[in-house]
């Protein structure tokens, strides 16, 4: 299995997703963020399982699905790097593709 790694950007958006849900529900909102992580987990586990994104035609940058968020993530030895967290409707910046950390 590989490893997960948070991106700065991911964090900040499992955090915004939080305060957004956490306004009508503090539980729902702290257990929606786990979902997420635990998602990101899952992928770790066959991390070519996820769909290449759609903006990039890049093998190494996938993502998963739970039910409208979309967690972009890049493949790399031994682990992944989650690069962010959005709603499925947004579509993903060329600015994340540099993104480290």
């Amino acid at each position: 299995m590989s490893r997960v790694r948070w991106s700065l950007r991911s964090r900040r958006d499992l955090l915004e997703i939080g305060r957004f849900i956490s306004r009508d529900d503090p539980l729902a909102a702290r257990r929606w963020v786990e979902r997420l992580r635990e998602r990101a987990r899952a992928a770790a586990a066959v991390p070519l399982a996820g769909r290449k994104t759609p903006e990039f035609d890049r093998e190494d940058i996938r993502e998963v699905l739970v039910r409208t968020y979309r967690i972009i993530y890049r493949v790399r030895e031994g682990e992944i790097q989650v690069l962010t967290v959005l709603e499925g409707r947004r579509l993903l910046g060329s600015e994340v593709q540099g993104e480290e950390d």
